[in-house]
């Protein structure tokens, strides 16, 4: 557990943050929101708070009062708007992933018993046809987009005005509700197809335990500028990103998408971002190719290894140059959701960036622990946070094992679900399903998941998570699965293989290589100099190679079990 090292504004609920936030930092900028090219809006944090207010007003209003409500789209202002609205006095908020297809979104709608639901033009169709099929209690349509109501469709812009007059006329119903801090107020839905995926039962109390932990670690103030890439519906950014940049009175400014992250970067004189290791590795790239075509990469390097004991203000006074190319503004860089590949890690940080790692899930609103300026070590998460507590259970002799939670930020349920709820929580502890190991010091270090292990004949463990991040190094390949293969009727006669998404251009210029045969010769020669620095038992036996990206989560991680049915059908494995 780490220490707290700046002092936090206390608060019970979401209501509360934003009243005591709204107080403090009323005429800062909450949001700037790009119009067309040069031109912006800014919106205040007092004006934010005014149409949570009468947007929540409405909602009482239409009868939405203690009913399930959800939010679906692109990450925007409106969306945040619409999701306090619904949280703080009105209802419970159930955020949606806005990359399922229709079919699961109306499993969702279903499942979740929501009453209304908040969305972008693009599911406007998806949306209309599942209450025209009366799909689970669908009755209200509320638009982002729309200026004013159309048959059968809310404009979330005309709710927001008639709430106002609502207000004016001294409804208080929303303003003055009472917040039950301890009740389910947010639904959210595990990744995975929707047979499979759990709905997480959060509350006010879980969710601020963890804004004030964070705040207690990291050094942010209403001076910062946060850019919200991640999809809003994953509870990392949601935390992390929207609630914690409102909490402390900082700006948000929304990304262009995944190509324009640099130059937003520096539009917007970004000083804060929370990402997932695959947009770390792309701008590395991006800054490395750059410094070559310069010709000054050895200069670089040299200086790298210069400064190497340097502090990280020193470091990024060194390297001006390179920290111009992402604004010059950037404090601190959070990498979470998947494992960051360490020497990507210390590449950023020898470069004077601050990137640290986090570790959360779900079901534990997210952020378990996080690396900062003072704690910090390369490849750990960093310590738990101030309020939470972890240890390994039935560690092996390596001491890996899994790593378990306490604290309140931890769920209170899978909602429905006691048979689940029954196996993951056990006497007040979270049981994660991560395979870790925590040093002397208190540093936690993730190895893998308990589920994607593979167990050799010999007894041996083989995290395919470690091996990936060592084929993701070869130049050319994009991203890795590593996965045992059954070689005989004997179950126990498991082998390892890989399967690479590879960039033909790239490897065809580095290797000199043309041809699918060729390429592949350069690529499993590349593979056999890796089982040259590991154990025998761990060598990889064959690969796949492909130009198909891998399936994964909206927030990239790797789905390993429709992977794995993937090749077992493009293979034809008769075990």
């Amino acid at each position: 557990m780490s220490e707290k090292l700046y002092p936090y504004t206390k608060i019970t609920d979401l209501k509360d943050m934003l009243q005591k936030s709204g107080k403090e930092y009323a005429n800062q900028i909450a949001y700037q929101i790009k119009l067309e090219e040069g031109k912006y809006q800014n919106i205040t944090h007092k004006e934010t708070r005014e149409m949570i207010d009468s947007l929540g007003t409405a909602l009482i209003d239409m009868g939405l009062k203690d009913k399930r409500i959800a939010v679906i789209g692109e990450n925007r202002f409106e969306w945040e708007i619409a999701y306090l609205s619904i949280v703080c006095g009105t209802g419970i908020v159930v955020p949606l992933d806005k990359s399922l297809p229709e079919n699961e979104l109306k499993s969702l709608i279903e499942r979740s018993e929501i009453e209304a639901i908040f969305y972008t033009q693009k599911y406007e169709a998806t949306l209309e046809n599942a209450k025209n099929e009366g799909v689970g209690k669908l009755k209200h349509l509320i638009s982002m987009d729309l200026q004013e109501h159309k048959k059968g469709i809310y404009a979330q812009k005309e709710l927001i005005e008639k709430g106002k007059e609502l207000i004016k006329q001294g409804n208080d119903q929303f303003t003055k509700a009472n917040i039950d801090c301890e009740k389910m107020s947010i639904m959210l839905f595990t990744s995975g197809t929707t047979s499979a995926s759990k709905a997480v039962a959060l509350s006010h109390r879980n969710l601020c335990s963890n804004l004030m932990d964070i705040a207690s670690i990291l050094d942010i103030n209403s001076s910062d500028v946060f850019l919200s890439f991640l999809p809003l519906h994953h509870v990392f950014e949601c935390t992390v990103g929207f609630l914690f940049a409102l909490y402390k009175g900082a700006k948000t400014v929304f990304c262009d998408g995944i190509r324009h992250i640099p130059e937003n970067m520096k539009e917007y004189k970004v000083s804060v971002m929370a990402s997932v290791p695959a947009i770390y590795e792309r701008i590395f790239k991006m800054i490395r190719k750059q410094v070559e075509k310069e010709g000054k990469l050895e200069e670089i390097l040299q200086k790298e290894e210069q400064y190497r004991n340097a502090s990280l203000e020193e470091r990024k006074k060194v390297f001006q140059e390179i920290h111009a190319m992402l604004g010059g503004n950037v404090k601190l860089l959070i990498s979470g959701a998947a494992s960051l590949e360490a020497g990507i890690e210390e590449k950023y940080r020898l470069l004077g960036f601050n990137l640290v790692q986090g570790y959360g899930l779900t079901e534990t609103s997210p952020v378990v622990a996080m690396g900062n300026k003072k704690y910090h070590k390369i490849g750990s998460i960093g310590k738990a946070v101030p309020s939470v507590k972890v240890k390994i259970v039935n560690p092996n002799s390596e001491g890996i094992g899994e790593l378990i939670v306490q604290g309140p930020n931890v769920m209170m349920e899978y909602y429905g679900n006691r048979a689940d709820t029954k196996k993951a929580l056990v006497d007040g502890w979270f049981y994660t399903g991560d395979l870790a190991r925590i040093d002397e010091e208190g540093y936690i270090f993730i190895c893998g998941r308990k589920k994607s292990v593979i167990v050799l004949k010999n007894g041996k463990n083989i995290f395919p998570e470690e091996m990936e991040n060592l084929i993701n190094r070869i130049e050319g390949v994009e991203e890795s699965f590593v996965f045992g293969k059954q070689m005989s009727e004997d179950k126990n006669d498991i082998k390892i293989f890989a399967k690479l998404v590879y960039q033909q251009e790239i490897v065809e210029t580095t290797y000199k290589v043309q041809g699918e045969e060729k390429i592949y010769q350069a690529m499993n020669e590349k593979i056999r100099e890796i089982n040259k620095t590991m154990p025998h038992y761990k060598s990889i036996k064959g690969i796949i190679l492909t130009q198909e990206p891998l399936i994964k989560t909206t927030t990239n991680k790797i789905k390993r079990q429709n992977n794995l049915d993937l090749i077992r059908k493009e293979e034809k494995w008769s075990y």
